[in-house]
Formats: C-alpha cells, sequence, structure tokens
C-alpha cells in the first residue's frame, strides 16, 4: 500500500488516502519517494487556476526517489537508483516543437502532478526517460528543489542573455534564491524584488549576493540588463519594463499569473522585450544539473511531513517561507 495527499476538488484541502501500490507499466519505473518540494505551480492546481485532466489527482512534480520498481523495457536503470522527476513527464516526441527540440512546447504533453500523479506521496509513477539522473552529493530535502526552482530559474535566466549582466529579481522564493547564486557565480550583479516591508526576504537576498534588496514598488538604482518575474503578479509586468534599459528584457518565469494591466507604449518600445518561460526541456535539467556540480548552492528549506501538505501550501500561499517547502513522506 502506498499514501498519498489527493486533490478531489480545486479549492478544497488535500485529503491523505491510502491506495494499492501502482505497478510501473512498459517504459516506466515507480520510486519510492525521498521528498518533494512544494511549488507555486502545485498551488494553482489546488486553488483552480489550472485547469486540470481529471480528477482526483496527485499534486507534486519537485521529486526525488528511489527505484523501487521497473517497467518492460526499461534497462538503463536498476533497482535502488535515485532519480529526480520533474514537472515534463512526456513528450509526443513527434510534433514540430518536439521535432525542433522544443519539447517544453509539446501538442501532446503530460506534466507530473497535473496530467499524471505527483509526488505528495510516499510512490510515484513516472516515464523512466523523463526522470533525470541524480550524482550531486546533496541529501533528498536539499535536491528536490531543484527540480522545478532550480530548473525554471535556469531557463529564465538563459532566456535574460549571456550579455546581461545586472539582472533583477522579482519575488525572491525558491527560484529565485537558487538562481541567484548561480548568476553570482558567473559574475553578474542582483537586484532583488520582494514585497513591500519584506525586510527579512531582502535581508536573506543580500546574505545570498544581491547588491541591492528592496520592495517590487521601488526603482532598482540602475537600470537593469533583464528582469526575471517569478511573483504571479502581473501588476510587476510594467514595473519591471520600467527598470530595464533600452534593448532590455523581462522574462515571466511563471505557468500563472494574474493579469498584465494596460501600459504605455513607451515602457516597451525601445526595443525591450517581453518573454515568457513555458516548461523545461530534459535538455535544460541536464544543463542545469552540470552547473549546480559547480556551485555551492545553499538550498533554504522547510521541511514537512507529508500529512501536513496543506500546511506547506498555506505558508507559501501566505508568503511565510524562506526558500522552499519540502515534504518528507
Amino acid at each position: 500500500m502506498m499514501r498519498a495527499m489527493t486533490l478531489h476538488k480545486p479549492g478544497e484541502a488535500l485529503r491523505m488516502e491510502e491506495r494499492r501500490l501502482p505497478a510501473p507499466g512498459p517504459g516506466e519505473v515507480r520510486l519510492r519517494v525521498a521528498a518533494c518540494a512544494v511549488c507555486r505551480t502545485d498551488l494553482h492546481v489546488v486553488d483552480g487556476e489550472l485547469d486540470l485532466p481529471h480528477l482526483p489527482l496527485v499534486p507534486g512534480h519537485e521529486i526525488v526517489g528511489v527505484v523501487d520498481g521497473i517497467g518492460e523495457g526499461v534497462t538503463h536503470l536498476a533497482l535502488g537508483d535515485r532519480l529526480g522527476v520533474p514537472w515534463l513527464g512526456h513528450s509526443c516526441g513527434h510534433c514540430v516543437f518536439c521535432r525542433l527540440g522544443r519539447e517544453n512546447l509539446c501538442d501532446q504533453p503530460l506534466f507530473t502532478g497535473h496530467g499524471r500523479d505527483g509526488g505528495f506521496a510516499t510512490h510515484v509513477v513516472a516515464e523512466a526517460a523523463f526522470c533525470l539522473p541524480l550524482t550531486l552529493p546533496m541529501d533528498a530535502v536539499h535536491l528536490a528543489p531543484l527540480m522545478c526552482a532550480g530548473l525554471i530559474g535556469w531557463r529564465s535566466l538563459r532566456m535574460a542573455g549571456d550579455d546581461a549582466m545586472k539582472i533583477g529579481l522579482y519575488g525572491f522564493g525558491a527560484a529565485a534564491h537558487l538562481i541567484a547564486q548561480v548568476a553570482r557565480h558567473q559574475g553578474r550583479e542582483i537586484f532583488a524584488f520582494t514585497r513591500a516591508g519584506d525586510t527579512q526576504a531582502q535581508a536573506f537576498a543580500r546574505a545570498l549576493g544581491a547588491v541591492w534588496a528592496g520592495g517590487s514598488e521601488e526603482a532598482p538604482p540602475v537600470r537593469l540588463d533583464a528582469a526575471l518575474i517569478f511573483a504571479p503578479v502581473g501588476a510587476l509586468v510594467p514595473r519591471a519594463l520600467q527598470a530595464v534599459r533600452k534593448g532590455g528584457r523581462v522574462v515571466c518565469g511563471g505557468i500563472h499569473m494574474s493579469d498584465i494591466p494596460s501600459f504605455a507604449y513607451r515602457l516597451l518600445w525601445e526595443e525591450r522585450q517581453l518573454l515568457s518561460v513555458a516548461n523545461l526541456t530534459r535538455a535544460d535539467a541536464r544543463e542545469f544539473l552540470a552547473v549546480a556540480a559547480t556551485v555551492p548552492l545553499r538550498v533554504e528549506t522547510t521541511i514537512y511531513p507529508l500529512e501536513r501538505a496543506n500546511e506547506a501550501l498555506d505558508d507559501l500561499r501566505a508568503g511565510r517561507l524562506q526558500g522552499a517547502a519540502v515534504l518528507v513522506p
């Protein structure tokens, strides 16, 4: 048997359930979950802000686990292997986007904790080809946030451009606190924007190397080359456009955001660019994990037992967390 925190209706609390242990199908593996970080996307799933293919559903897509079952045809993995399971759980491999190497935009994808059950559980079944081998010398709790917060932060940073040396981070949560360290390791300057008056988050950002930290309504002391928005607040888009230089980029790193208010064209003019990040690719994961192996990452976590998943979601929703929440079965 296995235990899982299950969503039956958006807007309602997750329910702890006992289920029969699933058998992995062809091309799949079953993992015994060691840790699963809690992502803002999980909030969007639970709160009904994303369309869901089916219910009931087990959320969770920042999973670290150990293989304890192997399906037919899986020959490159063995029992006991430690793997990560990210948001992208399947791509079709034949649509135009997959053929172009942009599987994050696949026309027929499956996402972990969305289209298939995720890691708010003691066990999870995943497609073997989309699991990530983990060799970093970190424990599962500190590895789990890398599976989405780290990956999305990495893709967002890459979209900012190699020449972006002054980078603003709007929303200093799980993704920002990781990618700030990577960017600093690359020699870039970080400007952190938090909720107004959140002096604790601002101090945290400075402790991780930010050269400036302030409220999201404040103007930075210099023009930014790029801004990465991780907070799901549409009103930050015109503010970030106002903060970047001519030719600068604003990258929206979340899967969901409140409506962007209208703004004057002059904020976009002078060849500023507004971009969004959608999902991730396995190539992104390989790149980021290789980079993470060279950076002495400080992964800030708050641990919750599996049965307290609703509390973790509430703390994330209310902004009471520093870094990432992590569930441990």
